[in-house]
């Protein structure tokens, strides 16, 4: 029962992110220089480390990160999107990337062989993130390896809301965790001197649908949410008209510890 429910799942995440390995790519949210300095300045990267993205998709931070780093590896479940991340790589001309279509849990590396390990909006996708985050802490070297998380964190009166309209955009899409969930994987897998920052990715809804692939129907009943829940917020997104768009925003917490020697 259980493996039918990760074939499934996967099955679920390879139709979304093959149809989304593009335009995900092209969204400007994910490219947003602010955010991707944010992530290169929390996590410390520097020009002796060796880097992991999992669950790398089109491989955006992957590249960001390179530009710094001794050598970045991305890892992700669909070919499609690292056939994409390949192309992003050969535009910016970079050589420091090396690419693999795998699953992450487990992931396929021996313990410490990198010093630094990242993901960004992966974990809403897992069935059990905290079996990846520990993925990430084994494969991470000890004493001076950094593991950094950057997720939508939801709080957990808006989470199952939230969490409904986020299904029907994208099947594939588990739960959102909150940012005490977070925290308490964070400390239970022996990550210390943690780290955190907030922030918010705002989207536009109609650009944002238009790169998702919801089911057949679903695309109006998440307008219909959306508009409902100006003013309300309960969705936790702050949803809100702008010339006569609606706009939102996705809570976003990013989060980095160092891996403990012991």
């Amino acid at each position: 029962m259980e493996n039918d429910k990760k074939a499934g799942h996967q099955a679920a995440i390879l139709d979304q992110f093959t149809r989304q390995a593009v335009p995900f790519s092209q969204q400007p949210a994910h490219s947003q220089e602010a955010f991707l300095d944010l992530l290169l300045q929390m996590s410390g990267v520097g020009s002796a480390d060796t880097v992991l993205d999992v669950a790398c998709g089109p491989g955006l931070v992957a590249c960001a990160f390179a530009v710094r780093a001794q050598h970045v590896t991305g890892i992700d479940l669909t070919p499609a999107m690292i056939a994409r991340a390949k192309q992003i790589q050969q535009e910016r001309k970079l050589t420091n990337l090396t690419w693999q279509v795998g699953d992450v849990l487990p992931l396929p590396y021996p313990d410490a062989s990198f010093s630094l390990v990242i993901t960004r909006y992966s974990f809403h996708h897992f069935l059990d993130p905290r079996a990846v985050f520990a993925e990430m802490v084994r494969v991470c070297a000890r004493g001076e390896g950094r593991v950094l998380v950057a997720d939508v964190a939801v709080l957990p009166r808006k989470r199952q809301a939230f969490d409904r309209v986020e299904k029907r955009r994208d099947p594939s899409h588990t739960r959102h965790l909150t940012p005490d969930e977070l925290l308490r994987m964070a400390a239970s897998l022996n990550l210390r001197d943690l780290r955190t920052r907030f922030l918010k990715s705002e989207r536009n809804l109609k650009a944002h649908l238009q790169a998702s692939f919801p089911n057949p129907g679903e695309r109006e009943k998440i307008r219909r949410i959306f508009r409902e829940d100006i003013g309300k917020d309960d969705l936790g997104v702050e949803a809100h008209w702008r010339d006569g768009e609606i706009y939102f925003a996705y809570p976003v917490m990013v989060l980095v510890g160092r891996k403990a020697e012991g």
